[in-house]
């Protein structure tokens, strides 16, 4: 583990510049320098992956109408083209990663069907995911090969029979839970340390000077900036 590593994601792209989980938002967070971006993946009523956090239009577009109860065309039609499917975001961010968050929960026709489009699209190299432990089985299953990040919500470490049906490459942590004692224990149980998502100066040098290996905030500039200052590159 080289403390002098660490990975810069975008959570949900640029969203101090630019509606979150847009391709303007995506695109402005890797201009800005982010190694990867972390985007929210929700499916509508015809099974059409989207990107989009909430389970309703209403925060973001004005729209008091769930997700699952519209088509991909009508959200199209009420967000003017905002919203736009998992495979408009793979395609508008070239070879660049994304980390996708499944908020839906542990559905596994929903995980199959985001695991499908990202074959389909053929960005299984540039792609990992992220959630709770019950939707990364489900990722796991759809997908042998899929690089996990689990999400992890305690400070109590996850069971070993766990880890070893997920088969994690990270566990992602709340900044705050995050001390040296835990990165110590994660590192040691063979994993790679994520965190969410620390947006003050002060708590992003903590974090890199922890030997953290990936930072998902709303600030990737100010991120990028204390990276360099304090020598360190993106983790491999």
């Amino acid at each position: 583990m080289n403390p002098l590593r660490v990975t810069a994601v975008a959570h949900r792209g640029d969203p101090y510049r630019h509606r979150e989980n847009t391709i303007g938002s995506l695109r402005s967070a890797l201009d800005r320098g982010a190694d990867a971006v972390e985007t929210d993946v929700r499916l509508t009523r015809d099974g059409v992956p989207v990107l989009l956090h909430d389970e309703t239009l209403k925060r973001l577009w004005r729209h008091d109408r769930p997700l699952r109860s519209l088509t991909a065309e009508e959200v199209r039609g009420l967000t003017a083209g905002g919203v736009p499917t998992l495979a408009e975001a793979l395609a508008a961010t070239g070879g660049a990663r994304l980390m996708l968050d499944l908020p839906g929960g542990p559905d596994e026709r929903a995980v199959r069907r985001v695991v499908d489009v990202v074959r389909e699209c053929g960005a299984e190299d540039r792609v990992y995911y992220t959630a709770g432990p019950s939707a990364m089985l489900a990722v796991r299953a759809a997908d042998p090969t899929a690089e996990i990040a689990m999400t992890w919500t305690t400070a109590a470490p996850p069971r070993p029979a766990l880890l070893a049906a997920v088969r994690p490459r990270w566990l992602n942590y709340r900044f705050g839970l995050v001390d040296q004692a835990l990165a110590e224990r994660v590192h040691g149980d063979g994993c790679l340390l994520s965190v969410w998502t620390p947006d003050t100066r002060r708590s992003l040098r903590r974090l890199i000077a922890l030997g953290v290996d990936s930072i998902t905030t709303n600030r990737i500039d100010v991120l990028c900036a204390l990276r360099a200052r304090a020598g360190a590159g993106p983790h491999p």
